[in-house]
């Protein structure tokens, strides 16, 4: 299933309205997300690694907040060598619609469900996966989501963290915008509509630092966690979960 060019903020006479994944966006999510988030083919791709590395017989990959299945795409054929079943939860069923069609495309089996991921009871897990995933969820609750996604690893089990992310110094964090939005330009968004998602986006979707992101994994019983990946604004990393 092919995606569609996002113009969503192109046009003199379109409303900024509070971003939310409906079926206009879900339309063009691919290109969306390739063209807003540098770096994001290669946390793709290295999903298929760390699902290598980390998947194990007999248990279950979740993928949170699995908007058009790339992740699991990615994902799949670690999951098949290892005898791992591949879960993607969404609460977007314009999006949840369009990641059917595109694991049917693929010819990958995974289980779906259209669920706030705040009520997923995870059992027996490998490997969780948030891309992009936690940014959206209110502040004052994910603490509480860490403490559950911990809850249902397995011993050496991983959560890959994927986030936009702030700067404590306003210098660096001023660097950083505006690579980002030099990025965006050169992927063919004007500034108006550079200007346009970012306030839709504003109180939507909440960056931390990479400093709240560790201080709240360790709260919430994580062995450790790595830094793996970093492009301007947008981190990845890995917390692990001892037995």
């Amino acid at each position: 299933m092919t995606s569609s060019i996002d113009r969503i903020y192109r046009g003199h006479d379109v409303a900024t309205e509070p971003f939310r994944f409906d079926e206009k966006v879900a339309t063009v999510f691919n290109d969306m997300i390739r063209r807003s988030v540098p770096g994001y083919p290669l946390t793709l791709s290295m999903l298929a690694v760390l699902a290598d590395t980390h998947a194990r017989p007999g248990t279950r990959i979740y993928d949170l907040g699995c908007s058009l299945g790339a992740g699991l795409i990615a994902m799949a054929p670690a999951a098949k060598r290892h005898g791992t079943q591949l879960i993607g939860i969404d609460n977007s069923p314009a999006m949840l619609q369009r990641c059917r069609a595109m694991l049917a495309e693929a010819g990958i089996a995974a289980q779906l469900a259209c669920a706030d991921i705040r009520d997923i009871h995870m059992q027996r897990a490998s490997m969780v996966v948030m891309n992009f995933t936690l940014q959206f969820i209110p502040p004052g609750e994910r603490d509480a989501l860490l403490r559950n996604i911990r809850c249902g690893l397995e011993p050496g089990g991983i959560l890959v963290l994927s986030e936009k992310i702030e700067f404590p110094d306003p210098t660096e964090a001023a660097f950083q915008v505006e690579m980002h939005h030099a990025f965006k330009r050169m992927q063919g968004y004007s500034e108006l509509e550079i200007s346009r998602k970012r306030a839709a986006l504003e109180h939507v979707l909440v960056p931390e630092t990479r400093a709240t992101h560790l201080d709240r994994l360790r709260a919430a019983g994580f062995a450790r966690a790595h830094v793996w990946f970093q492009c301007f604004n947008f981190m990845s990393l890995v917390a692990v979960a001892d037995g």
